[in-house]
């Protein structure tokens, strides 16, 4: 049994503040290779952020980077490196590590040695948001496929796309607040390790929607 709390507004405001001034300084760097707009998503902007109670990992926020041009003259891979080239130069500066590369995204860490845990973090996707002929709107972000040791252009998945339905529909229904319960009530309540927070809300969103009718 987990023991997990939602971080206020007044806790996350100066690490967002830091975490803005960081992507205002790599866009600074980067300006004359391209340039990018960005959005904090997830948790943060439902202000819904966590943190385990005592934990050794804190909390964390999820950032969107988008590429300005239409047709980027950069491939996957070296717009992933020059992002992380540019946070490595400025990330440090406000406490954090250098950035992580992983599968969806890079990953900059704010960190207490002395007690071995992680204060904070941010999680930052490169993405690209479209609308093809059909008018379809959809969204790809850059993938790092390990085993072939490359970058790609990906679709996000389809369930993506559902949650973001699903959640409107909830707002418009005035059950954020049984969805935040439910969601810290998982948190606390999750035993297996591969279950991430994504998939906890996603799992939390689907019991609000099954329960109050959106399926019929």
């Amino acid at each position: 049994m987990h023991h997990f709390e939602y971080v206020t507004k007044g806790q996350a405001a100066p690490v967002k503040k830091d975490l803005i001034a960081i992507l205002n300084a790599v866009q600074d760097i980067l300006r004359n290779d391209f340039t990018f707009r960005y959005d904090f998503i997830g948790s943060s902007s439902r202000n819904m952020i966590t943190r385990e109670v005592n934990g050794n990992i804190g909390f964390d926020f999820d950032i969107n980077v988008e590429i300005n041009d239409s047709e980027p003259e950069h491939t996957p891979k070296q717009i992933r490196e020059m992002l992380k080239l540019a946070f490595d130069r400025i990330a440090p500066q406000y406490g954090y590590s250098d950035a992580e590369q992983s599968t969806r995204v890079l990953t900059i860490k704010f960190k207490d040695t002395a007690h071995s845990k992680i204060l904070h973090s941010c999680d930052i996707a490169v993405v690209n948001n479209y609308t093809d002929e059909d008018g379809y709107e959809g969204q790809q972000y850059i993938r790092y496929e390990k085993k072939s040791n490359r970058y790609v252009w990906a679709e996000q998945p389809e369930g993506y796309y559902m949650l973001q339905e699903k959640v409107e529909w909830i707002d418009s229904n005035d059950l954020r607040p049984e969805l935040r319960e439910l969601y810290l009530r998982k948190k606390c309540e999750n035993t297996n390790r591969n279950n991430k927070s994504r998939v906890l809300y996603a799992q939390a969103v689907h019991e609000i929607c099954q329960k109050y009718g959106y399926y019929d």
